[in-house]
């Protein structure tokens, strides 16, 4: 692995960590859910953009998920949109299902 690949790779995890430790076990189905479904898959500005979610309050980020709360200007855009959808959380009736 290179060293940019190591980097990523443990900021990956640090973000990952991050997302799935919130404190409510609804935040880290919204917030964890969402960066385990797609975190692999983002770029560098992408990758900013949910660092700088995750220094959000958690109530402000699910409302701004659940599209209860208008999120910032500097949040909107594309990557919000995939947040809103929730189509990526898991819970434990949808595990029993698989």
């Amino acid at each position: 692995m290179t060293e940019p690949q190591a980097e990523r790779e443990h900021r990956l995890r640090r973000l990952m960590f991050r997302a799935d430790h919130r404190g409510t076990r609804e935040a880290d189905y919204i917030i964890g859910g969402f960066a385990r479904a797609h975190a692999r898959e983002w770029n560098e500005q992408q990758l900013q953009w949910f660092e700088d979610i995750l220094n959000e309050q958690d109530v402000d980020v699910m409302g701004w998920a659940l599209g209860t709360l208008e999120a910032p200007a500097r949040f909107q855009g594309p990557m919000l949109v995939a947040l809103k959808r929730l189509d990526y959380i898991e819970t434990p009736s949808t595990l029993e299902r698989d």
